[in-house]
């Protein structure tokens, strides 16, 4: 499989997508649940069986992240506030969280196929790859001379062969749902960039310090 054929692949999935309206897999109908006490409508989120979960699925708090492996942000939020989320709200029981890959462009659908093809519990190690390595595969703000080539450098680190990434990111079946996830998001929750924040269903406020979500999850701790 030639860099070509993997481009022309992918562009043809992306294309699919945006005709696509998703069929109902991660959350209900669009239908609006209660106004909350800071004004925020209150979604109705399901968590399916293909879902990347970590911590307790009856913590009082779900929080669902969508984020992009080329997104910046999201790097940032991985490396600079996770770790504080992590040991202070899912590992103690308060927050489960959930993570979904939101694409922003061709190459996150193919960054998501090659993070499904891996064990589930590989998959949080492989995102964090990619996001603490951006500068070497990311096209959006570095210059990668050969994404693919780049992509399959980050699948070696994580133990798959060359022949292995190409058959990840070549798995329409896969695409299409990595690229369904963000249409449905958009259409479902009006999410239009990342990361964003489900928390208990109602979209959170950007998250700039590991301080501001303190106070945000500790505000609806406090509600419960």
């Amino acid at each position: 499989m030639n860099r070509r054929q993997l481009l022309i692949g992918l562009v043809v999935i992306a294309v699919i997508a945006i005709g696509v309206i998703a069929y109902m897999v991660f959350a209900t109908p669009a239908d609006e649940g209660p106004t909350l006490a800071s004004g925020g409508t209150a979604y109705k989120v399901t968590i399916s069986a293909d879902d990347r979960t970590m911590g307790n699925p009856k913590a009082p708090i779900t929080m669902v992240e969508y984020a992009a492996p080329s997104c910046p942000h999201c790097a940032h939020f991985d490396m600079a506030m996770f770790p504080f989320v992590k040991k202070n709200y899912i590992d103690t029981g308060k927050v489960y969280y959930v993570f979904r890959v939101f694409p922003l462009s061709q190459v996150d659908i193919a960054a998501e196929s090659m993070a499904r093809c891996l064990p589930p519990g590989s998959y949080f190690q492989f995102i964090d790859l990619l996001f603490r390595n951006q500068p070497k595969w990311d096209p959006d703000g570095y210059q990668i001379p050969d994404v693919h080539a780049a992509l399959v450098d980050m699948g070696r680190i994580a133990g798959m062969s060359a022949e292995q990434v190409d058959s990840c990111i070549n798995d329409q079946a896969a695409n299409k749902k990595a690229a369904d996830v963000g249409n449905y998001a958009q259409t479902a929750y009006n999410i239009t960039g990342t990361p964003t924040f489900l928390v208990n269903g109602q979209i959170a406020p950007p998250f700039a310090t590991t301080d501001d979500i303190k106070k945000y999850l500790d505000a609806v701790l406090a509600q419960k």
